[in-house]
């Protein structure tokens, strides 16, 4: 059953961190957290409902010292095969739900400066849309598309069977460009993602700090 209105938060966190030679994104310290929780509570606090979140490599690990209360957590057993067998899994948590959304806002775990200012502007641009269910929205900085993405519920099917290896949605918003609408978020958040050892720094930029939940 749709949930008119409602907004969930997806969350890819399954990344293993080949280039930071081995290490779990989602256990990075992040502002005295694990850096999957201050990604998820962006998510909460920029107005999604429920959020979930795709777990693959050292899950367990993320279960026992992260906290995140109210999330639903997603085991992806294909995790090494990129963010397209993440997005799948968590696209197919979210249609499998009991109450399900009307759309949702994915975002990555990798992305300290994002935070819950970007999640709320693209929530609210899907909203004036009136068309939640076949909503498209992309934060954008400068000419450049980048998370958090908004999908509505009719589009979840095209988006997973698009969704291949590191793709993730490129390649369906991408195909869908002229449907998309870019909300510009560079003066809220910063998209720079954390991929090698020179991009832990971002850790400790200048960034919005960890919700403590």
């Amino acid at each position: 059953m749709d949930v008119k209105g409602e907004v969930a938060g997806l969350l890819l966190a399954a990344g293993g961190g080949r280039r930071l030679g081995g290490r779990p994104k989602a256990l990075l310290p992040y502002a005295g957290h694990p850096l999957v929780e201050h990604a998820a509570g962006a998510l909460k606090d920029g107005g999604c409902a429920t959020v979930h979140v795709v777990l693959g490599a050292a899950a367990d690990e993320v279960r026992a010292a992260a906290r995140l209360p109210g999330c639903v957590l997603v085991d992806n057993p294909l995790w090494p095969e990129g963010m397209g067998s993440s997005l799948r899994a968590g696209l197919a948590s979210l249609s499998a739900a009991e109450h399900r959304p009307a759309a949702v806002v994915i975002a990555l775990v990798d992305q300290p400066g994002v935070g819950a200012a970007a999640v709320a502007r693209v929530i609210a641009a899907a909203r004036a849309t009136d068309d939640l269910l076949s909503a498209l929205v992309s934060a954008a900085y400068g000419e450049r598309r980048g998370h958090p993405v908004l999908v509505g519920a009719a589009r979840w099917a095209g988006v997973a069977g698009s969704a291949g290896e590191d793709r993730g949605a490129r390649t369906y918003l991408r195909e869908h460009a002229g449907q998309t609408l870019l909300v510009d978020c560079s003066d809220v958040a910063d998209p720079a993602d954390i991929d090698t050892p020179a991009d832990l720094r971002l850790l400790t930029a200048a960034a919005p700090r960890a919700t403590k939940r």
